[in-house]
Order: C-alpha cells, then sequence, then structure tokens
C-alpha cells in the first residue's frame, strides 16, 4: 500500500491520530479498495473509534500491483504512541510540511511514513507493526429511535464548560429540550464537586427526531477528540443513541471522509436494582472503565472465515468491506456490580432497538431527508 497525502490533508490526517490516541493504546492501519481505515479499541471494549479516508482524500492511494491486491489483505497493528508522536505538534506540520507520503512494506512488517518538507528536507520514520485480524465493531445506528445533529461547533461549547478531568456526563433528551450535565458516581463529596448543566432548544440542532425520551451517561474523554476532528473541517456531527445501557454512536461524514466513534452508556439505577444505593451496591471503579469480560477473540475476528464461527456467533454485515460478529448475550448470574455496570458494547452488544418506533418529535432544517443509518 503507498498513499501521499498533501498540504491540509497531512493536518486532517494528523488530527484523527489526535482522536484515536484518546481510544486506545493500539492502532489498526487497514488499507482496503474504499479506503484508508484508522481504528482503535480501549482496553475495556467500552469505547470504539474508526475513521475512514476514501482514496479521494489521497493525492496518491494504490493498494499495490494486481498480484498485490490478489493476495490477503493486510491489517497493521501499530502502538498509537509511536504514530501520534510523528504528528504530536499539528502546527509546525502544516508550517513545514509539504508533502507526507505513508506506505507498508510487507518483506520486513515495517510501515514507512515520510514527511517531505520545506528546504528539500525529507524525514523518514520506520515504524514496525504486528500483523493482526481485522477489527470492527457492533452498532446498527440505523435502528436508533434518536437523531440529533449538529455543527461541532455548538457541541465543542457545551463540553467546553466541563473540566478536562470530568470523567463522565449526562445526556437528556426529550421531545422539548436536551440537557448535558456532568455526572459523578456516588454522593459521598458532594461539597467538593462542582455541578454543571446546560438545555438547548430542537431549533438549535440541524436536525432533532426523538422517538423515546433518553437518559444516557458516558465518557467525555473519548469523545473530545472527535470533536475537535469535527470543528477543525466544520463538519456537523450526527448523534444515534436509544435507551441507557445501550450504545452510543457519534459520526461525521464527507465526501472524502468518515468518522465514527461508539461508546458505552451506564444501565440506568432502575434497570440494576440502584433507585435506593447502599453502600454494598456501589461500584468501586469508573462505569465508562470497567465492563464485562469478553473474549479476546470477538475483538480480533478473521472477516476471511465466516465458515469457521463458533455456534455462539452472530455474523452481521459491515459497510467497511468486512463481516463482524459478536458474542451472542449471555446471562451471567455471578456478574459483580462493577462488570454489569454498563452493557456490553462492541463485542458482546445488547438487543437492537425495535426497528418500528413512534417519533415523539422531529425537526429538520435540512432541504434533503437525512437518513440516520450511518454504519461502522
Amino acid at each position: 500500500m503507498n498513499c501521499v497525502l498533501e498540504g491540509s490533508g497531512v493536518k486532517a490526517f494528523g488530527k484523527a491520530i489526535h482522536a484515536l490516541s484518546r481510544i486506545g493504546d493500539e492502532l489498526w492501519l487497514d488499507p482496503m479498495v474504499r479506503g484508508l481505515a484508522l481504528r482503535s479499541v480501549n482496553s475495556a471494549h467500552s469505547a470504539y473509534a474508526c475513521f475512514l479516508f476514501s482514496p479521494l482524500f489521497f493525492q496518491l492511494y494504490s493498494l499495490g500491483s494486481v498480484s498485490e491486491q490478489d493476495r490477503e489483505t493486510i491489517h497493521c497493528k501499530l502502538l498509537i504512541k509511536s504514530v501520534l508522536s510523528l504528528f504530536r505538534c499539528l502546527a509546525t506540520i502544516e508550517r513545514n510540511v509539504e508533502r507526507c507520503q505513508i506506505s507498508i512494506s510487507t518483506s520486513n512488517d515495517r510501515v514507512v511514513i515520510q514527511f517531505f518538507c520545506r528546504h528539500g528536507i525529507t524525514k523518514t520514520h520506520n515504524l514496525c507493526f504486528q500483523e493482526s485480524e481485522a477489527l470492527q465493531a457492533v452498532f446498527a445506528s440505523h435502528l436508533c429511535p434518536n437523531v440529533i445533529k449538529a455543527p461541532a461547533r455548538l457541541l465543542g461549547d457545551m463540553v467546553m464548560h466541563f473540566p478536562v478531568s470530568q470523567e463522565e456526563i449526562t445526556l437528556t433528551v426529550t421531545p422539548l429540550r436536551v440537557g448535558l450535565r456532568n455526572y459523578y458516581e456516588g454522593e459521598n463529596d458532594l461539597m467538593k464537586n462542582m455541578y454543571t448543566e446546560m438545555s438547548l432548544d430542537p431549533d438549535e440542532f440541524n436536525y432533532f427526531q426523538i422517538g423515546v425520551e433518553s437518559e444516557i451517561t458516558f465518557c467525555l474523554k473519548e469523545l473530545r477528540g472527535l470533536l475537535s476532528f469535527a470543528e477543525s473541517l466544520s463538519l456537523p456531527v450526527s448523534v444515534h443513541f436509544g435507551a441507557a445501557g445501550k450504545p452510543v454512536c457519534f459520526s461525521v461524514e464527507d465526501l472524502v471522509l468518515e468518522a465514527t466513534v461508539v461508546l458505552a452508556t451506564l444501565i440506568d439505577s432502575e434497570s440494576r436494582g440502584l433507585s435506593q444505593p447502599s453502600k454494598t451496591q456501589t461500584p468501586t471503579t469508573p462505569g465508562c472503565v470497567t465492563v464485562a469480560a469478553l473474549p479476546e477473540a470477538s475483538c480480533e475476528a478473521d472477516s476471511r472465515k465466516p465458515q469457521d464461527l463458533p455456534a455462539v456467533m452472530e455474523l452481521i454485515a459491515s459497510s467497511q468491506g468486512s463481516p463482524m460478529f459478536y458474542p451472542l448475550a449471555q446471562t451471567d448470574d455471578a456478574a459483580t456490580p462493577a462488570s454489569s455496570m454498563i452493557c456490553s458494547l462492541l463485542f458482546g452488544a445488547s438487543e437492537q432497538e425495535d426497528d418500528a418506533c413512534a417519533v415523539l418529535a422531529f425537526y429538520s432544517d435540512e432541504e434533503e431527508v437525512y437518513t440516520n443509518s450511518p454504519t461502522l
């Protein structure tokens, strides 16, 4: 694989690396016919991100010769810190770098990143990669009853009021308003915490469809990177979600790129029997950090051998060219409160919302009807 970036494309690519660094410690580099996909997942499997750059995004995009394309696709797994160090200072890259070339050498298992700078200076970086299976998350966003779409600057201004140390926030939607407030686990330190809450009217959004009133809590750290990426490109952000405990999907789409971040949400207090909290029921770990244990095989699924899937796996079609599957939901009576706080998200997803649902509120200022069907 060989691709060339020029001008503002280098900065946009670096912004994507910065956003992925907030998700996990590893980066999957997946060259496909549809474009170059960058993916990452956190260690708890509660956050997943994918940035897909189409061939039109690059000045040059080539998967190699015909014989090389006929062979199995290479899925490279890199340490995100190694790649992030190359794109650490985006202002310097924008000022000095004229062209960036990324190539994958299968002979010595290396990813070569070259920066062609001003005054004829060329910087070459060789990164060793580990060949891995494709990484896919399971989430059918078109089944979500609630869809809102807003400019990235609007959402960025909302989360700006929360401190950087804020781990989780709560999003509340009704047909009349959208609310956002910070979330603290437990109520032991009420005097030490500062509570912030804000609300917006539906007409502040580009698209507003509410099928069910919801209140979901998710991690904020992973979201900040996507908002910064979308704001730098002046792109709107779409949010697909349902009831508490089901995943929430933040997505950005353009003619030459797609970006998706899927986050786990906390199960509401009623469903986990914590309407009357006690010391023995209060989890000791943050909700968006720990999830139920999931098999490693489901994280790195071999998309080329669907016939070898075990009986407990369900195959699901993917819009990114490779099938994805997840373990069917299983009950465990011995689950601890910490492991049951979050619904299994990426590789042990819960049942999806019913496709047919009534719409409580609808608003759109777009000329074309917006279809809420971006998939991973």
